[in-house]
């Protein structure tokens, strides 16, 4: 077997009450030949305070402050070190039962010698390495398989039945931390009367609570839109909703909810603390009057929404999006916000195929492929929904 490759001298620990047999060990890997560091503890308890600066530890079992293994699950639970344990020649099932509790490998003291212990520290450390990486990357695959059922909580398919007059195109991308998941959520729904509602949430911050968070709003919202709550009283039930399930009182969520009459001719809008949506009215872009913003759901506890009413010409369109897509900045530093969002729209409407109502997702990829060219500085998510109506303006 080859030898392991130690990129500098090994810093071994050995816990040993004996000064004999420290004394051995010490000659021991002096015959070793290779470099190795070596420190003293006499207790669990000294050992303790010196665990973070070494690679593996050199463990007798017959110590004043330990009974049987307690000392190894003590060690092994407070740090990550490799930890070979020495026994004598009449407790060597002691040392296979060790191996089994969490030590790399046991030696016998009287069988030992420099080449042999060096040899057996060496591989320890490095299996207890591999150990680390594997486990490693086994939390990551799991914590990737939670962001995924995540998103799709957060991230649904519309309901939007049959109706050729519009189209619902969405987009989501993560921040720069792959593996931590946010709160952005999105939803489209159409009820039975002909309306269709549309919203747009962020929870702050990032992680599974906050994930978990958005989750339960975007399905709230969906199941009260469903069950035909009238708009004006679907965010004062979020708000009940995030107030019971958030896991700290620090947390508080934006959302923009949007409602299309039956007709198709007017939008109610509202906002809590979140960013006006554009709206395209022909090919001009401009954002959503947005007097009636109120607070984010989950900080005033008796807040109420009231909606902007937005008439709209046939062949209209409306970008809902989270504060990500707005707020990465340029190599000055300095941000986009919704007005450069604005001009970034036109200039896309302006180069589209007179047709991109067709095939809106196109326009809504372009648009963010600008943006993130233009502030390729981006920490956050971003969501966004694009609803357009298919119709196009009659003559003028």
């Amino acid at each position: 077997m080859a030898a392991v490759v130690q990129a500098g001298p090994l810093e071994v620990l050995l816990v040993e009450d004996d000064d004999g047999d420290a004394m051995l060990v010490e000659e021991y890997l002096l015959d070793f030949g290779e470099p190795v560091n070596l420190r003293r503890a006499r207790t669990i308890a000294d050992a303790i305070e010196q665990l973070a600066e070494v690679d593996c530890v050199l463990l007798d079992l017959g110590l004043p402050d330990s009974v049987g293994l307690d000392g190894l699950h003590e060690l092994d639970r407070r740090g990550s070190a490799a930890i070979v344990v020495l026994t004598g020649d009449s407790d060597a099932r002691r040392g296979r039962s060790a191996v089994g509790s969490g030590a790399q490998d046991y030696l016998v003291k009287s069988q030992i010698d420099g080449r042999l212990l060096g040899r057996t520290l060496q591989y320890a450390v490095e299996r207890q390495r591999a150990e680390l990486v594997t486990r490693q990357l086994h939390e990551a695959r799991l914590q990737e398989r939670e962001n995924e059922r995540l998103e799709r909580g957060l991230l649904p398919s519309a309901l939007l039945g049959e109706d050729p007059s519009l189209t619902v195109s969405t987009r989501y991308e993560p921040g720069h931390q792959q593996l931590v998941l946010g709160g952005d959520f999105y939803d489209a729904v159409r009820t039975p009367d002909g309306r269709v509602h549309v919203v747009v949430g962020d929870v702050c911050g990032h992680g599974p609570d906050e994930a978990a968070l958005g989750v339960c709003l975007r399905i709230a919202w969906r199941t009260l839109v469903l069950a035909g709550v009238p708009a004006v009283h679907v965010l004062p039930v979020l708000q009940q909703v995030l107030v019971s399930e958030r896991s700290s009182a620090m947390l508080f969520a934006t959302a923009c909810m949007v409602t299309v009459a039956p007709d198709r001719d007017r939008l109610d809008v509202y906002l809590a603390g979140h960013p006006a949506p554009v709206l395209v009215r022909g090919s001009a872009a401009e954002l959503v009057e947005d007097s009636t913003r109120g607070v984010p759901l989950g900080v005033l506890p008796n807040a109420t929404w009231e909606p902007v009413e937005v008439p709209v010409p046939p062949g209209w369109a409306v970008l809902v999006y989270t504060d990500g897509l707005v707020e990465g900045r340029d190599r000055d530093g300095e941000q986009l916000w919704s007005e450069g969002l604005v001009a970034l729209l036109a200039r896309q409407l302006e180069a589209a195929d007179p047709r991109w109502r067709q095939d809106p997702g196109r326009v809504l990829t372009a648009l963010i492929d600008a943006v993130k060219v233009d502030r390729p500085r981006r920490t956050d998510d971003l969501a966004a929904l694009l609803l357009v109506h298919a119709r196009e303006p009659g003559p003028a």
